[in-house]
């Protein structure tokens, strides 16, 4: 079945348990029920709390409801009528206020027998035609989305064409349940969030934080071989720089409020408001590193690194272990080149982008093309050059691509890279963004005043329309950066943004999943846990961990007062790769006895034997 018609026998689904509910609870009080990614969700207000435990019953009313085989009905209605009809749904209420705003006088419904819901469709024929399906799950979820909103009780769901693939998506998500990040976490003591420190912020503990600082080194060495520069900038910036790169408008939702210097220490600016801000990106400060000084065409391409730390305010409801967050470290990168550079450096971009997936055992990742959106900056000239270097370097990198229509981001068309795990889910990591916009200088237009003037903090800050509009046509749009070309003239360079592996916390949330916490050798905060058998052997066992200690290899003695085998199972839930058995047969001829992880028994082997198989796997990374 193709995605369009999945997502419409999806969303015939919801309603079919909105029915169900009604029928069950019949003062309930419904929201909306869209068809998502792998499923759909319905969201109510309920009487009486409710909790998986009814999950039977409800299904048990929607497989009645489903047998009858009644048909969907689309009807056209006009706004007082759907006022009429749902008078009784204050959130039906609130959708029909909203609709009529935004498409007129006409609205749809769809009835399912004695069924009604607000719904522009489409849907399946008869209910017949919904395949086998399946309550998964319960959560609160604000209305609209916000914390000012009631709570909702949503209902998480999925339906398939046969029972195969459902059996095939319920045994999926019962492999990621034991994979959940946030599960394993806690288990192997990776990682934490707590209250006091801030919702969404990570706590690293130091096993992970010691994994976190193996990859960004081998993120910066690797770096440093293709040519970046590495660069540290402040976690903050002056708020001047996003209302000149435009960011205010399109992540005033998501910027943390701006700290007013003028009412601290009596600071003050005659150029600039003074206002700072905590950056929600990196391009703005790594702009001021490249205009620091004037730049030649001999230079280009300048290549900037840094793994930069940005905060953005994600809502409380959508905040989910380490894969989203309000705080996290970036891989960012920004190279700054001539336009005949632009093809090369992309095509490296995606050679080095290739070579990261496979180091942490991503082979499988689909690259996808997003264009221009319907609202963007700039002209369509500099659309079409940037979008026409984007599918030349992946034709001659020979990487397969799909066309992600109408989703480029405002300033450029960008190459998407999404990796699939070790349970076949999709994850997007890295992306490839060309820029002609913020490294170009425009004067404010009447429409951004209007914008700006419509954000709360700017009315506060200026009080008046007009001193809003001295301001931002003062400060003008983008940072004007230039090289100076083979004539000794000025030209504006071309911005490229990359990130490869996204961010540090989501990337290492996926990684756990991945690997469910057994991470490869060289990346493991344990490579080896020495078990000697009994008290006998611990002398010699100490000699091995200092050996190995020397040897630069991470090592743990386990000399608890436990038995081998009890201590055996500890290290496979520890997810420690070599587990190194040492009796008295050992000690005596200065062997040891590997076992690796998954309880695979690797014989007896002299200690050097041993350290040249683990530091080729290190080497190797492997």
């Amino acid at each position: 079945m193709d995605k369009k018609k999945l997502e419409t026998m999806r969303h015939s689904c919801s309603h079919l348990l909105a029915a169900a509910v009604l029928e069950l609870w019949p003062k309930t009080k419904l929201a909306i029920g869209p068809a998502i990614e792998n499923g759909f969700y319905y969201d109510f207000e309920f009487p009486t709390a409710i909790s998986d435990m009814d999950f039977p019953k409800i299904e048990a009313k929607m497989m009645e409801i489903k047998t009858k085989n009644l048909p969907f009905v689309k009807k056209e209605i006009s706004p007082k009528q759907a006022k009429e009809l749902f008078a009784n749904q204050q959130y039906k209420l609130e959708l029909i206020k909203d609709l009529v705003k935004e498409e007129g006088s006409k609205l749809s419904i769809y009835q399912t027998g004695n069924f009604v819901d607000l719904c522009r469709g489409p849907h399946v024929a008869q209910t017949a035609d919904i395949g086998p399906f399946k309550l998964l799950s319960v959560a609160g979820a604000y209305w609209k989305g916000s914390e000012k909103n009631k709570m909702l009780t949503r209902i998480y769901g999925t339906c398939f064409p046969t029972q195969k693939e459902l059996d095939e998506y319920q045994q999926q998500l019962e492999e990621a349940e034991k994979r959940d990040h946030r599960k394993l976490g806690k288990e192997l003591d990776f990682f934490s969030v707590n209250p006091l420190t801030g919702a969404g912020l990570i706590l690293w503990h130091p096993k992970l934080a010691l994994c976190r600082h193996l990859t960004e080194q081998f993120w910066k060495e690797e770096h440093l071989k293709n040519g970046y520069q590495l660069v540290y900038t402040p976690h903050i910036a002056n708020m001047d720089m996003f209302v000149l790169s435009r960011h205010y408008i399109k992540y005033i939702d998501y910027m943390f409020p701006v700290m007013l210097h003028q009412y601290i220490e009596g600071e003050s600016s005659s150029d600039y408001t003074s206002d700072e801000q905590l950056k929600p990106m990196n391009c703005p400060n790594h702009i001021q590193i490249y205009k620091s000084r004037p730049r030649s065409y001999r230079e280009l391409p300048i290549r900037m690194a840094e793994l930069g730390t940005v905060y953005r305010y994600e809502r409380a409801g959508t905040l989910h272990g380490m894969t989203r967050v309000r705080g996290f470290t970036q891989d960012d990168s920004h190279i700054f080149c001539r336009p005949d550079q632009v093809i090369e450096e992309v095509k490296q971009i995606l050679r080095l982008t290739k070579y990261f997936y496979e180091i942490f055992g991503f082979k499988d990742y689909q690259a996808y093309l997003a264009t221009r959106p319907e609202k963007y900056l700039g002209t369509e000239e500099m659309w079409n050059f940037a979008q026409d270097s984007l599918i030349k370097a992946l034709e001659e990198e020979k990487i397969n691509y799909k066309i992600d229509e109408g989703q480029g981001v405002f300033y450029g068309p960008k190459i998407d890279s999404k990796i699939k795990d070790s349970l076949g889910r999709e994850w997007q990591l890295g992306t490839i963004q060309i820029d002609f916009n913020l490294p170009s200088k425009a004067e404010t237009t009447a429409k951004e005043i209007d914008d700006f003037w419509a954000l709360k903090t700017f009315k506060n800050k200026f009080k008046t329309k007009e001193k809003l509009a001295s301001y931002l046509k003062k400060l003008g749009r983008g940072f004007d950066v230039k090289f100076i070309n083979t004539e000794g003239k000025e030209e504006p360079v071309v911005m490229i943004h990359r990130t490869i592996l996204g961010s540090m916390e989501r990337f290492f949330g996926i990684l756990i999943e991945h690997f469910a916490g057994a991470f490869p050798v060289w990346l493991s905060p344990v490579q080896v846990k020495i078990i000697p058998v009994s008290e006998k052997n611990l002398d010699y066992s100490q000699k091995v961990k200092e050996k190995l200690f020397k040897e630069e290899i991470r090592v743990e003695l386990d000399d608890r007062n436990e038995t081998m085998q009890a201590k055996i199972r500890d290290a496979e839930k520890e997810k420690v790769p070599y587990m190194l058995i040492i009796g008295s047969k050992e000690a005596q001829d200065e062997s040891v006895s590997v076992r690796g992880r998954g309880e695979r028994d690797l014989g007896k082997t002299s200690l050097t034997e041993f350290l040249k198989l683990i530091k080729e796997d290190i080497a190797k990374k492997r």
